[in-house]
């Protein structure tokens, strides 16, 4: 039997030329893929720019695996920055990443490494894959690394795509993975992290989404949370939930967008308090297997850097969940995705709709 073929996608970055160049030498027929997003113009972007190409390209080239770049622009733009133009026009707070995830890399690129006649798809991110003999299904756990743990934006995995991905690094501390990169000599090994999203090149995302606005655009109140007028704003996409800084608001106190309405356009402040809330609902559940029951309780994280706290779940329609907290969250977004965890085991997850 020959070696097992597994498709890489190379970002340019150090994580996934790690990973390429750990499968490499376990013996598996490694392929790199680079994913062309966006198109910077020459600008710098986030990631996948004309440099992380080149950079992925140079690893490859490095630890002697082909490389192949795929155009998938329409895709993405289609997918995920419509949708980021969307919630913003709507007042929500979009969360792209794990859209990129879920359609980019997850559905298009895996099924780009099936057609290549690939077993597996691998990438760059920090969470762990378990085959479960017991339950005869894969699980989704935290990496080992907390402080890098990706899972939160990985909760529209299901047992489909789970059969077919590896998680090299999940096991490994990002200190771990740099030393293994300077260890192995790659180019990439002390390029820096990435930051922000990756088609938000040289300007704010309020200059990117100008041209596509149009209810978000639209001039309306800011007032506080017993319906007094207090200023005027001129779009609510450019406030978002727990807000403080930019508001132009003097009050002698701090004060905080509390919640947007898009149909009024109405923008809601008040205090810190104001922000703490125990229910919403959440739409368009995933889950890694099957959801517990249609009442469970389990630890929700309802922000990426939000630390997961204790919540009933309960399934109150096809596609819908209500959460409730034990205690009181601060800032509880529309828009943002809501993920559930056993521990450090993953159960699914949905997109926050409405603060009730």
């Amino acid at each position: 039997m020959g070696k097992k073929r597994v498709i890489v996608a190379m970002s340019g970055g150090v994580d996934s030329a790690t990973t390429a160049a750990i499968l490499k030498k376990q013996g598996y027929e490694v392929i790199g893929i680079t994913m062309q997003l966006w198109d910077y113009k020459g600008a710098e972007g986030g990631c996948c720019s004309i440099d992380d190409v080149r950079d992925a390209r140079r690893v490859a080239d490095q630890i002697g695996i082909p490389h192949y770049v795929v155009n998938y622009m329409d895709e993405f733009k289609e997918y995920i920055f419509n949708d980021f133009v969307s919630k913003y026009d709507s007042g929500f707070t979009p969360i792209p990443c794990v859209l990129c995830n879920q359609y980019m890399k997850f559905d298009f690129l895996l099924k780009r490494t099936l057609e290549l006649g690939a077993e597996f798809l691998a990438t760059g991110h920090y969470a762990r894959v378990e085959y479960d003999d017991r339950k005869d299904e894969y699980q989704l756990y935290k990496a080992l690394d907390l402080n890098k743990d990706q899972t939160y934006f990985l909760f529209t995995l299901s047992q489909k795509e789970l059969k077919r991905l590896l998680f090299p690094l999940g096991d490994k501390t990002k200190r771990e993975v740099r030393d293994i990169a300077k260890s192995m000599d790659l180019k990439v090994a002390k390029k820096p992290e990435s930051m922000g999203l990756c088609f938000i090149t040289g300007s704010s995302y309020r200059d990117i989404l100008e041209p596509y606005l149009n209810n978000g655009k639209e001039s309306g109140e800011i007032v506080d949370t017993e319906g007094n007028f207090i200023a005027q704003h001129n779009g609510i996409s450019s406030f978002t939930i727990g807000q403080r800084r930019g508001l132009g608001i003097a009050k002698g106190k701090p004060i905080y967008v509390t919640s947007i309405d898009p149909d009024s356009k109405r923008v809601v402040v008040g205090e810190e308090k104001d922000l703490l809330k125990n229910s919403f609902i959440a739409e368009k559940l995933s889950w890694v297997s099957e959801p517990p029951s249609t009442k469970f309780k389990a630890n929700s994280r309802i922000r990426y850097r939000h630390k997961e706290d204790l919540s009933t779940i309960e399934l109150v329609g096809e596609d819908e969940a209500l959460i409730d907290f034990i205690k009181p969250q601060k800032a509880i977004t529309p828009g943002q995705a809501v993920v559930f965890y056993n521990d450090d085991k993953l159960l699914g997850g949905g997109w926050i709709r409405e603060v009730l």
